[in-house]
């Protein structure tokens, strides 16, 4: 079982930047790969990022360059950097843990992109 919060969501100007926590319950070397994924009101829940607990980080082809997924062990944390926000990347982020064939998520945490 895995418990993760998100955290660090909020309103933000266009150009602005944000970075996501999320913390997880257990070793996060034990969870064989960590993401997020949005969804924006009225679509599917889509792949920002993810990484796996070698550390390899892969991304949505749309967003790589203005999103960096990274990863504290120390601190069974993972992070999502974002620059240049748009207001299309505004939604509900999820934070997602994998370990073997289950998935676990986060509650989410909003990210609004407006003026």
């Amino acid at each position: 079982q895995v418990q993760l919060v998100e955290s660090g969501g909020g309103l933000v100007q266009p150009g602005g930047s944000l970075r996501l926590s999320c913390a997880a319950s257990r070793s996060i070397r034990s969870i064989d790969a960590m993401g997020w994924y949005r969804q924006a009101p009225g679509k599917q829940r889509e792949l920002v990022a993810a990484i796996t607990n070698g550390g390899t980080p892969m991304y949505a082809a749309s967003l790589k360059g203005r999103f960096t997924i990274s990863r504290d062990n120390a601190r069974n944390t993972v992070y999502l950097h974002m620059i240049s926000l748009k207001p299309e990347d505004t939604a509900v982020y999820y934070c997602n843990g994998r370990v073997g064939s289950l998935n676990y998520w986060g509650q989410g945490t909003q990210v609004t992109v407006s003026s």
